[in-house]
């Protein structure tokens, strides 16, 4: 959990006294392992669970203000979004019923959290991001009212100097670009905490990176962005170019960017993680009052270290090391960032399972990694998870080449197994929670196939946006349940929720417009219209922007008469009635009634977005009618 009692760094004089405080904090942190002060006889796990708010169209809503301050609970905090929220739940010993508690745990916090966002009239939902945010749900008016996060976007926007780019590409491809950080804010994950002793952590930190392609493989719920389907886990590519200061150059240097997975094994500390990291990045934050590290140690206290836990969490390593006090007594952490929120609670704790199985039961032939992997392959292994889910192949360790499945079934299960036995975890949980992780596995039945599957088939007969609600309303009514997400029944059309009677012009817009420009011809046009059987035609300008609008009406009247003398700037309407994506349906019909017309281009700040037509409403009402008749 990020601070928020924090200032920006802003002037050199700053930089210097702070760079000089980070530096006393690294040699007391390397003063305090070389000393023996480091907790090492306990071990701890912890977990932080993020969660979107969405309304009653399951749209994201932006209250987290209003429900923390209600809540007033620490365990609950704020997230970069204003429809996010952080759940902390206590850290506890890595033994005995710890797994089954930390759900109960959970559990009980997500209750307290429903309950209460439900006096705002929403509710929560996990997953890695919530299908039904639009772009309008990304601009500034959206960010947390806590001044941290709109502090890092206003530096990390002063670094890029430019609008930050998006490029990934699946079955769809998403090509845009935001001039904010809130891209960032469609990401929710729960991460995972282990608590290792100093003198196991390189070792236990690159067997962290090495297992996390197969892990990933085994967790996916991410698939869907702005309603294109892209990678099985798309976080991972949303969050780093969210947060990427770098911009194209004539340069061949190379920067590191600041949502890694990092470039290379460590060989003996924590320490070297720390000091690459205060390399590479700019400070960006720090907390007004400053303490003196060393002064501290040698006055028989233990530090918090304040500014170099700050520069840390401003460095998104996928695993990243952690330094932190429990009980007055100082200890080191890895924290597991890449798996994502949801499909259930149930489901969540398995992958904590399965992740802290594996760390505890790495091999004794894993110890040395360097000698036996190569960091490009857990890096690739990484990337290929991400994009291909279950359906990837890995290399792995002296040089094999085996699919996930395989991997994680033959090789990686039994290890973790017998690390949760090792670590004391009851035989009932063990066998509960990597049950769910080998029969997920062995069906390929993820979160991301499940959203993937469901959304195919609900956009047989609805628009995105219809369907990426009808989606996420079925899946919060499974993550009720608890219910494992591999035995969830795949979502149909049959299955659509109650329509709310408020639905937003962008829900039932075309998106998948054919457009003409000026300067075509206008035979083209006609031709488009009869191929394609649309009887509306947008017209725009190179960049986009709506310029006017043809219909079948003004062409068949046009090309009755010289046709051929004339341009589409001739005949088009040169001033549209247009609509904007955020304004009701009601008000759509109203607008269309009056004109008499039978279509409207939506536009938002001048540029062609969508289209709505008298199709679009009838397929409304349809639904209506079924329901009432229902």
């Amino acid at each position: 959990m990020g601070s928020l009692d924090i200032k920006a760094v802003q002037t050199p004089e700053e930089r210097k006294v702070l760079m000089d405080t980070l530096i006393q904090d690294i040699d007391a942190l390397d003063l305090m392992i070389k000393e023996g002060l480091i907790e090492s006889d306990i071990q701890r796990i912890g977990a932080e669970q993020e969660v979107c708010f969405v309304d009653k169209n399951v749209e994201p809503a932006p209250i987290n203000t209003e429900v923390l301050e209600r809540i007033n609970d620490d365990h609950f905090t704020y997230e970069h979004a204003s429809f996010n929220a952080e759940i902390n739940v206590d850290p506890l010993l890595f033994s005995g019923d710890c797994l089954s508690l930390m759900e109960s745990n959970l559990m009980e916090h997500l209750e307290h959290l429903e309950v209460t966002a439900g006096e705002f009239d929403s509710k929560i939902a996990l997953v890695g991001i919530l299908p039904t945010i639009g772009k309008e749900h990304l601009t500034p008016e959206y960010f947390t009212a806590q001044g941290r996060y709109k502090t890092i976007n206003k530096l990390l926007n002063e670094l890029r100097g430019k609008p930050y780019e998006f490029r990934i590409e699946g079955t769809d491809q998403l090509i845009t670009r935001h001039d904010t950080t809130m891209f960032e804010g469609c990401n929710t994950s729960f991460q995972t905490h282990l608590q290792v002793s100093a003198e196991q952590f390189a070792r236990s930190y690159n067997w962290s990176q090495a297992i996390s392609g197969p892990v990933l493989a085994a967790v996916t719920n991410s698939p869907l962005l702005l309603g294109k389907r892209l990678w099985r886990e798309t976080r991972i590519a949303l969050f780093q170019q969210s947060l990427d200061t770098r911009t194209p150059t004539f340069s061949i240097t190379e920067k590191a960017p600041r949502v890694t997975f990092g470039e290379h094994w460590i060989e003996n500390s924590i320490i070297e993680i720390f000091k690459d990291d205060i390399s590479r990045y700019p400070m960006l934050l720090y907390k007004e009052s400053r303490e003196n590290s060393l002064d501290e140690l040698q006055q028989g206290k233990i530090p918090k270290l304040s500014a170099l836990t700050i520069h840390n969490g401003t460095v998104y390593r996928w695993n990243r090391g952690c330094y932190g006090i429990t009980e007055g007594k100082p200890h080191l952490r890895i924290e597991c960032r890449y798996i994502p929120s949801g499909p259930t609670v149930l489901d969540e704790i398995a992958n904590m399972a399965f992740w802290l199985g594996l760390m505890h039961g790495q091999p004794e032939d894993c110890y040395n990694l360097p000698e036996i992997m190569a960091f490009d392959d857990a890096k690739s292994n990484f990337v290929k998870a991400a994009r291909m889910g279950l359906g990837a192949q890995f290399h792995w360790i002296n040089h094999k080449r085996i699919p996930a499945k395989s991997l994680i079934l033959e090789v990686l299960l039994p290890i973790a197994r017998e690390g949760l036995q090792k670590a004391g975890i009851s035989k009932k949980d063990i066998k509960k929670y990597l049950g769910v992780i080998e029969d997920r596995v062995r069906t390929e039945k993820t979160g991301s196939q499940w959203i993937l599957d469901t959304y195919n088939e609900l956009k047989k007969e609805e628009t995105p946006p219809i369907a990426a609600s009808n989606l996420t309303s079925l899946m919060m009514a499974n993550q009720k349940k608890n219910m494992p997400v591999h035995t969830w029944e795949q979502g149909t059309s049959e299955d659509e929720i109650e329509l709310s009677k408020e639905l937003k012009v962008n829900q039932i817009m075309s998106r998948n417009l054919f457009t003409i420009q000026e300067k075509d011809p206008l035979k083209l046009a006609s031709n488009m219209m009869a191929w394609k059987n649309i009887r509306h035609l947008p017209v725009e300008d190179q960049s986009g922007k709506l310029k006017g609008f043809l219909t079948t009406g003004v062409l068949l009247e046009t090309l009755s008469k010289n046709a051929d003398a004339l341009a589409i700037t001739d005949v088009m309407l040169k001033h549209p009635i247009t609509i904007d994506p955020k304004d009701s349906i009601e008000h759509a019909i109203q607008i269309m009634t009056e004109h008499g017309i039978g279509g409207l281009p939506v536009v938002q700040d001048g540029f062609l977005v969508g289209i709505v037509t008298e199709r679009d409403f009838m397929r409304i009402t349809k639904n209506w009618l079924k329901q009432i008749k229902d």
